[in-house]
């Protein structure tokens, strides 16, 4: 029995364009991190520029077991991406119910990661550089607790008291880390509408090489049997 060319060709270019965006990924999070520095306080506690080059080493990874699985008709190739993938939609899966149902719990691992920084007067200067940076962005002041989270108030926390966010003492009130969460559960919907998408993706990918991995077994098994 042949393999079906149409579905290896497929299986072939799906992951090819699967390599190519895991080199994408990587190279931007490997750009972020060596030219953009970071800050310490959101690399803390959304340590998104360290999972995207996690994501993309892992995406390169099983484009390349895809690819020469497919090419070749390696059955333990594809078998190894079939598995890598259905542990990622597993991952996927789990991560998308836990954001969207459990809410607190993702809300109170940020705030323990935070904790981690007070008091501020204890941290280097860099951390506090840091802070103090973040407060003038997102217009806040402190991490946990709002400006009681200073010793000595910064000029970040201050504010013009004629904009909304500005109390009449002229300093930001809310802490820093119920901006970030704000931030969070804003762009939830979108994380979330991605995450649907690539798990989309990995059920393609799940079905087309589990039917060329049976395919390429039907074949070896039908040469077996034809010369004993």
């Amino acid at each position: 029995m042949a393999v079906n060319k149409c579905i290896k060709y497929l299986l072939f270019f799906f992951n090819l364009l699967f390599w190519l965006s895991g080199c994408i990924i990587l190279g931007v999070g490997i750009y972020l991190k060596v030219s953009k520095g970071g800050n310490q306080i959101t690399n803390e506690s959304l340590p998104g520029i360290d999972l995207m080059i996690a994501i993309g080493v892992i995406i390169m990874v099983l484009g390349f077991l895809g690819c020469c699985g497919a090419i070749r008709e390696n059955r333990c190739m594809l078998l190894l991406f079939f598995i890598f993938l259905l542990l990622i939609f597993i991952l996927l899966l789990a991560a998308g119910i836990l954001g969207a149902v459990d809410e607190s719990k993702v809300n109170n691992w940020v705030k323990e990661r935070l904790n981690g920084f007070t008091p501020l007067s204890a941290q280097p200067q860099a951390v506090r550089d840091d802070l103090e940076k973040l407060q003038r962005e997102l217009k806040c002041c402190g991490l946990l607790n709002g400006p009681s989270d200073w010793e000595k108030i910064p000029d970040s926390c201050r504010c013009n008291s004629t904009i909304a966010d500005c109390k009449s003492s002229a300093i930001y009130q809310e802490p820093c880390a119920t901006k970030i969460i704000s931030l969070m559960e804003k762009n939830m919907e979108i994380v979330l509408g991605i995450a649907f998408a690539i798990a989309i993706l990995l059920i393609f990918g799940m079905v087309f090489s589990m039917i060329l991995y049976c395919q390429i077994g039907r074949k070896e098994a039908v040469g077996t049997t034809n010369n004993p």
